[in-house]
């Protein structure tokens, strides 16, 4: 790793040639970083280390244990460090496997290091602001339903009995949903307008992906009565049933 005060960045990644270029690039950006290139070792050093990451760029294919399990594995241990995870593939049952884990964004290779750089960067720019706290003459971004609020600037779903963090992905479904109250919103798009999954076909993969936001906001997620299923289409939100 690096010894500077600079932001952290947590790089795990085994292919040697594309981690030393990333690495050279991160640095020259003026970033800090640590490198990680098995995936056990990395699991081992994001759960136990002290450092104070900024963010983590995870490979989904490692030797060992794989990126999928690694953010999976974090966010049970509730570190909430921004993920942006690089994957093998374009397909999205491989990119909503990611999301569902609690990756906040992602990138299928091979990528441009631009295109690397600006998700990167936005990134760490909405957890900036995460920690931020708002101007007292700006009202608070939220939206509330049955006793529940939703906090995207705080990226947190506060019921009465609980408090859920959710991921960046997480929240910006909810946000899309919130936003169309009472509406039909195809699968479709949803996987083009937030996660940017550009799809000829309809998919269902992303039904495991709604059955766990139904667990953060339904009081029974098996007979929901907020995050409907439009058979055949996709889903509707109804704040008051």
């Amino acid at each position: 790793m690096t010894e500077s005060t600079a932001t952290l960045i947590v790089l795990v990644e085994d292919e040697e040639h594309l981690a030393q270029g990333l690495l050279f690039n991160l640095q020259a950006e003026g970033y800090a970083t640590h490198h990680e290139s098995d995936g056990d070792a990395a699991l081992e050093y994001l759960l136990k280390t002290q450092d104070k990451i900024a963010a983590i760029v995870l490979d989904c294919m490692l030797p060992g244990t794989d990126g999928f399990a690694i953010v999976h594995a974090l966010r049970e241990a509730r570190r909430y460090t921004p993920v942006l995870m690089l994957t093998a593939r374009a397909r999205p049952l491989d990119i909503l496997e990611g999301l569902e884990a609690g990756a906040d964004d992602y990138l299928p290779k091979p990528f441009e290091l631009s295109i690397l750089l600006m998700r990167l960067k936005s990134l760490l720019r909405r957890a900036a602001w995460q920690n931020t706290p708002a101007p007292a003459e700006l009202p608070p971004d939220e939206y509330s339903f049955n006793h529940r609020t939703i906090r995207f600037d705080a990226l947190e779903l506060v019921a009465p009995n609980r408090t859920t963090h959710l991921t960046m992905m997480e929240a910006d479904l909810l946000r899309y949903l919130t936003d169309r109250e009472g509406q039909i919103v195809p699968r479709k798009d949803i996987l083009e307008q937030v996660w940017r999954v550009h799809e000829d076909t309809d998919t269902r993969a992303i039904d495991n992906f709604i059955v766990r936001l139904r667990r953060y906001i339904e009081d029974d997620p098996g007979s929901p009565q907020h995050l409907l299923t439009v058979r055949g289409i996709g889903y509707r939100f109804v704040a008051n049933p």
